[in-house]
């Protein structure tokens, strides 16, 4: 069978169009005739025609191609490939019309030679042959060359754990390292004694310091990677060393925020173990972050151990009483609360601390650190079982979906207008045909239908085909795991006002998990069967679905043409099935299947600045285009960089951790797609594939891009949600007519300490006329200009930076667009000078062979300008992937929770390097790995993971 990887497609092939087919048929049956009784056909056997590559170098990939056969009485029902001469091979995909084969090593020339039977559907059979010529290459060796590139708005703590990076210690305020802003930073502190064996590990690094320009409001979030074994703690001094906002919890976020515009010192403090962090400044709240509950100071609430002492209530009141507190009420067997004993802090609970607390100069500020250091220090007691602060209860209003205003990818394709009229219903249901789904995930709770797994292989996960969609995740390597479907079915519809983590495209809407593929991806009979599924048609699982799914999404691809497959989706078209496929990863404008199938919408990615991603597939096929994000940019300057956040999951600590993670690639735009489709399905239930592929074609679904009209890089343009919705409501007569709203593509735009121009793009998120009047900055260094604009005033503006004349520092700007309807702003950020540095530390670059499962070269490489150059001499002829990582804790793996991460081309969807001769020019981005928390106690049982990727001493 094909084998299928995330992300991809396009449509090409032989297919018929309009009446061409029919006039085909015509001439093939001949002419001429007439009177008398028809006399029955004779069967014509079918033409089989096989092609190969004429010459291949030992251990390249090989394509055996059968799509020219052909039948011109009927269609081909079978193909069947067989080797005739030479070395055995490996035939994959030996039943369909291409089949694959990896050529032998050997010293010595070889000739391969095969043969191909078709069988027609009333069984005729013809045969054809070919040959492939191996070149002696056992002692051939090739370069592979290229850079990792790091983005400016990334950069690496000055003295993690790694023997083999530059050290600059920042462990004081006098020697704190410079950031700019907005930047996500990867760091490592560790007490005394903890953590892995490295430059630290001895002595500790238990402070970092970090200087850096804040506005006003602005927060600073610290991402604790080892949070279960490890707590690490955040500081904002004002520059004349006050302590101004602290966040001393004890799970995985951290947050604090400036008060006022200034200059700031940040302390990432370890309190226990050792662990790698983020720090992203310029963020807004995360899921999971502090929130300032009101307490009661200087009161805690505790739980101890009882234990078999005689008098175990005096124990716990002299444990107390060395700790500087003194019970005031409770008692055995029931929750104690304590006090905190005036002028006994310091000297007794507090030790290293006290000097902490002479930096606070607010009293309130300072009592309320104390008292949550407090818990923190009776955490760590093994007679305490649990340890509180005392809180004020009063009636508060809790925000929804906290990590929406990362989301950046839903105004750019204006979903909040869209909204307007409905967020899905649960009638609509969307299949995700990928790796399965994490069920257990909060936002995802109530948003599935019953799945099913059609993988067939039953060491993916232990059992073959069952009625258990759930994603087991990486078996052999749990740490690697990706949980890409549950990424892909977030986007789609995770939970939305539901005041915790993201929404989904149509969160109304309900998503029926179908699991195909695991991390290593599947094959197309499996992918196949879960679309026939979903479709209601019969399947291997011998069920159908109480309700089949209206929209089949298929973020994967690697599948040769399959008239077999091709057949099916025709089918569907014809049934009414809505499928959506994303179009590859590969930088090519190659048809990749199955998004290039006929009847499939095929879907290319765009950046935050809607430009076509460098990653994604282009071409003939491409249909419509839509976020895919790029985690080398950071263009909205948040802090974190631009990749698609949604649900997803960790395995790093024994245990799958929901979470949310950001990633990139046309998997990732295919679902926005989908998800619009479901909003249009949840005004009209009786829209069906031709009708919405009629909508797409007169420009009703999208804003154009690119070329005027359909181009090979957008397609028809870039989705639009409100135009969809729009259409769907005028597709049964009714009319979307909110007020007219001036809109931006982007609330916020980041020059950093590089970029000299970006866009922006104004449009009409109602209904009605509107004009806009004039737009403006209110800063001399950046001027605003019209690209692309229409009478009204709407479309693309360009935004100009000038940083002559202006001195070292964090500067920011208001962009004003002022229209007949209302007006908004714009925030632009700009850093002048060095700080900003496009680094993330010393990048180790892997190259991994899949077929021995083991690393065969390694690179070490720091960076020059945010390049690390690598070149790979003498290596063997063959098939490789390129990954590359930092390794701050110097645990001998990369691409740890906390650290930098890239692969070729994306991490999503890591591409397969065919060296048969020199390569060079091999580039891919490398990007802090973040994962966001779901929540506190959102876990689920998973065995033991190996951690990262490893890497050679």
């Amino acid at each position: 069978m094909s084998q299928q990887h995330y992300s991809t497609g396009h449509r090409i092939g032989q297919r018929c169009v309009g009446l061409l087919c029919l006039a085909a048929l015509l001439a093939a049956c001949g002419g001429g005739g007439g009177g008398g009784a028809a006399q029955p056909a004779v069967n014509q056997p079918p033409v089989a025609q096989a092609t190969a590559p004429a010459t291949v170098a030992g251990g390249s990939q090989v394509t055996l191609d059968g799509s020219g056969s052909r039948d011109v009485d009927g269609s081909i029902s079978r193909y069947e490939w067989r080797q005739t001469q030479g070395p055995a091979v490996t035939l994959a995909g030996s039943d369909t019309a291409s089949a694959r084969f990896t050529a032998p090593q050997s010293s010595a020339d070889l000739v391969l030679a095969f043969s191909l039977t078709v069988t027609d559907n009333e069984g005729a059979s013809g045969t054809a042959s070919t040959t492939v010529a191996v070149t002696g290459n056992a002692l051939t060796r090739w370069e592979l060359s290229g850079s990792v590139l790091a983005a400016s708005s990334q950069a690496v703590d000055g003295d993690t754990n790694d023997t083999a990076s530059l050290y600059t210690a920042n462990d004081t305020p006098a020697s704190a390292q410079p950031l700019a802003n907005p930047v996500t930073l990867g760091g490592y502190v560790n007490q005394p004694g903890t953590g892995a064996e490295g430059r630290s590990q001895v002595t500790g690094d238990i402070d970092d310091y970090f200087r850096l320009e804040l506005l006003e409001g602005q927060s600073v979030t610290l991402l604790v990677a080892d949070f279960e074994d490890a707590d690490a703690d955040l500081y904002l001094y004002s520059e004349d060393g006050e302590v101004v906002d602290f966040s001393v919890e004890t799970g995985e976020i951290e947050t604090v925020s400036a008060p006022e515009r200034g200059s700031y010192l940040v302390n990432v403090s370890a309190f226990v173990g050792a662990t790698n962090y983020i720090l992203a400044v310029g963020s807004p709240a995360l899921p999971g972050a502090r929130v300032d509950a009101e307490l009661v100071h200087g009161e805690v609430i505790v739980e101890f151990a009882e234990g078999d002492l005689l008098a175990p209530g005096f124990f716990h009141a002299d444990l107390a009483y060395q700790m500087g507190m003194q019970e005031r009420a409770g008692g055995p067997g029931r929750a104690r609360l304590l006090e905190i004993l005036a002028g006994q802090a310091e000297r007794q609970r507090l030790g290293t601390g006290a000097q902490r607390a002479d930096d606070f100069r607010s009293a309130p500020l300072r009592e309320r650190w104390e008292t949550l250091i407090s818990v923190k220090q009776l955490r760590q007691q093994a007679d305490v079982r649990h340890a509180e602060p005392n809180y004020r209860l009063r009636p508060a209003l809790e925000p929804n979906d906290n990590a929406y205003g990362l989301q950046w990818h839903y105004p750019l394709i204006g979903l909040p207008a869209a909204w307007d009229v409905t967020v899905g219903d649960p009638g609509v249901i969307v299949a995700v045909v990928d790796t399965g789904v994490l069920s257990g995930h909060p936002d995802l709770a109530g948003q599935l239908v019953p799945g099913y797994d059609f993988v067939r292989d039953p060491a993916a996960d232990g059992n073959g085909i069952d009625p258990n969609p759930e994603d087991p995740g990486n078996r052999a390597n749990p740490g690697n795991s990706r949980f890409h479907g549950t990424h892909v079915a977030g986007t789609i519809a995770a939970r939305g006002n539901n005041r915790i983590g993201v929404a989904g495209v149509a969160w109304g809407a309900r998503v029926m998990p179908l699991r195909a593929l695991d991390d290593d991806g599947g094959t197309s009979y499996d992918v196949a069967q879960s679309v026939r599924f979903a479709a209601g048609l019969a399947n291997d699982s011998g069920t159908f679905p109480a309700t089949p799914a209206a929209i089949i999404n298929l973020s994967l691809s690697g599948e040769g043409f399959s008239e077999i497959n091709q057949s099916l989706y025709r089918e569907l078209r014809e049934r009414g099935t809505i499928v959506v496929a994303s179009a590859g990863n590969e930088a090519t404008s190659t048809p990749a299947y199955p998004a290039a199938y006929d009847g499939v919408i095929a879907v290319s990615a765009v950046d935050a600045q809607r430009e076509l991603a460098s990653y994604s597939n282009r071409g003939a096929s491409i249909d419509i285009a839509a976020p895919g994000g790029d985690g080398s940019t950071d263009f909205n300057g948040d802090g974190y960089p631009d990749g698609v956040l949604s649900t997803s999951g960790s395995a790093e600590a024994g245990r799958v951790e929901f979470a949310y993670t950001f990633l990139n690639g046309t998997s990732m735009a295919a679902p926005h797609v989908a998800g619009v489709i479901a909003l249009m399905k949840s005004i009209n239930p009786e829209l069906n594939g031709p009708q919405v592929e009629s909508l797409l074609q007169s420009g009703s679904l999208t804003d154009d891009l690119g070329a005027t009209g359909r181009d090979d890089r957008y397609g028809h343009g870039l989705v639009n949600a409100r135009k969809a919705v729009a259409a769907a409501l005028d597709s049964i007569g009714e009319v979307f007519a909110p007020p007219a709203a001036l809109r931006a593509s982007s609330q916020s735009l980041n020059f950093g300490g590089t970029r000299e121009q970006l866009e922006i793009t104004l449009s009409n998120g109602g209904g009605g006329a509107l004009q806009v009047l004039d737009i403006s900055s209110d800063a001399p260094w950046l001027s605003v200009s019209a690209l692309a604009v229409d009478a009204s005033g709407l479309g693309r503006y360009r935004l100009q930076v000038d940083r002559d004349g202006l001195t070292d520092g964090l500067y920011a700007a208001n962009v004003s667009a002022r229209s007949s309807a209302n007006s908004l702003q714009i925030r632009a950020l700009l850093s002048v000078g060095d700080a900003a540095v496009a680094d993330v530390g010393v990048v180790y670059i892997i190259v991994y062979d899949p077929a021995l499962d083991a690393a065969v070269a390694q690179s070490v490489a720091r960076a020059e300008a945010g390049r690390y150059a690598f070149r790979f001499r003498d290596l063997a002829a063959g098939n490789y992937q390129l990954f590359a990582g930092t390794d701050a804790d110097n645990d001998l793996f990369i691409c740890d929770a906390g650290e930098a991460c890239g692969a070729w081309l994306t991490t999503d969807e890591p591409g397969l390097i065919v060296l048969d001769r020199n390569r060079d020019a091999i580039d891919f981005p490398v990007e802090h790995f973040i994962s966001l928390p779901s929540g506190p106690d959102a876990s689920a049982g998973n065995p033991d993971p190996q951690r990262g990727l490893g890497r050679m001493r």
